[in-house]
């Protein structure tokens, strides 16, 4: 089931979730830490060559099911935009509400840009967010 929060009230949602809500996107900080490829390329397909790992579909299963998506015009959100490029962004700066925003984006964004989740994945950004919303929830 494709759930969304609704950007109107995602804060209270996301911030009322308990620890047990969250564990089964946590326990994947560990799958991903030790996943060597998060994906292979078929040379033969036109639209979209990216053929995801089992982590990464369950990231995006996950993010569904929980649900963590928000529902927002993820393409004007310039703030997204610049946290994403930023090289070294501290995403302990932002709170995890925000941390899923970024999240939702870049599954969203997959959708029009394949191997959006390919990059996330290989520089590292989706597991500094989830070792991140780990670190907030524990405090």
């Amino acid at each position: 089931m494709n759930e969304f929060i609704p950007e109107e009230n995602h804060i209270e949602t996301i911030n009322n979730y308990t620890a047990e809500d969250w564990k089964p996107m946590l326990d994947l900080i560990e799958e991903i830490e030790k996943t060597e490829s998060f994906y292979t390329l078929d040379d033969k397909s036109l639209f979209d060559p990216y053929n995801y790992s089992a982590v990464v579909d369950k990231f995006t299963n996950l993010m569904y099911e929980i649900p963590l998506m928000i529902n927002f015009d993820w393409r004007k959100w310039d703030e997204g935009n610049k946290i994403y490029a930023t090289q070294d962004f501290d995403f302990d700066s932002i709170d995890i509400p925000t941390k899923c925003k970024l999240l939702s984006a870049l599954v969203r964004s997959e959708r029009f840009n394949a191997g959006k989740l390919a990059i996330a994945f290989d520089n590292g950004k989706i597991l500094k967010i989830l070792i991140s919303i780990r670190k907030q929830l524990i405090q």
